[in-house]
């Protein structure tokens, strides 16, 4: 961290501004409550990570999926407090945060590493992309539905079941997944001849989220934090293994 802190320059400004304005940023996300006092540390360290090692255009991606999740969460909030499944007022947490984009800073650190592999950008945009999809179709489907399909068993169970989908939420979780991959290609972090690449792993890497919720988060065997984590993993992996193979 502090190695980073010391050598590393980001589009021509030192690491003290990158440093200044993930601060701001963490400060703004605990101010809006989009995460807790724990969460807006974590969230400051991987979004330092992300701006010193794969530069301005990382983090702005990065401010979108924040800002996607954020209104995604905050929709429909009263309903979602009825059924109970509502994200807590404080916002997520550390663990939370590290789950859904703690990938995207690992991916940023291997772009720095070595020595400007663009394919580690498809796997970052790509493991930013699922986590905004799976928010965003979760959070959407809970404010819109009260039952969900049981993607194992295609059964009705009642919304926010882990495992659950929505046909809203789907929808919902494809175009926020465009809509990063795009900001990820406007901004040049990502090639446009990869955003078709990145868009559709990430909705399918969605899947297999919803899938291992409903096979191992149900029965205990995994948490949530577990299933994001492994989710935005195998969308960074899937992606970087188009390219490559």
């Amino acid at each position: 961290m502090m190695r980073l802190m010391t050598t590393v320059f980001i589009d021509g400004a030192a690491p003290l501004e990158a440093a200044a304005l993930t601060v701001l940023f963490a400060a703004f996300a605990y101010w809006l409550h989009g995460v807790s006092m724990s969460g807006a540390i974590a969230g400051w360290i991987v979004s330092f990570v992300l701006y010193a090692a794969a530069g301005s255009r990382a983090f702005i991606t990065l401010v979108v999926v924040f800002l996607l999740t954020w209104a995604a969460t905050k929709f429909g909030y009263q309903r979602k407090q009825k059924l109970g499944t509502a994200e807590k007022k404080s916002g997520r947490t550390a663990s939370q945060v590290l789950a859904n984009i703690g990938v995207a800073a690992a991916c940023a650190a291997a772009y720095r590493l070595g020595q400007g592999n663009e394919i580690f950008l498809l796997a970052l945009t790509t493991a930013l992309a699922e986590a905004a999809a799976d928010t965003v179709s979760s959070e959407v489907g809970q404010a819109f539905s009260e039952t969900a399909r049981l993607l194992t068993t295609w059964e009705r169970v009642p919304s926010g079941t882990d495992g659950g989908m929505t046909s809203l939420g789907t929808l919902s979780g494809i175009l926020a997944a465009f809509l990063v991959s795009f900001t990820a290609s406007a901004t040049n972090l990502l090639a446009w001849k990869w955003l078709p690449i990145c868009a559709c792993v990430a909705v399918m890497a969605t899947l297999a989220d919803s899938l291992m919720g409903a096979l191992l988060e149900r029965r205990g065997a995994l948490n949530n934090d577990a299933v994001n984590f492994l989710s935005t993993a195998l969308a960074a992996a899937t992606a970087a293994l188009v390219v490559v193979l």
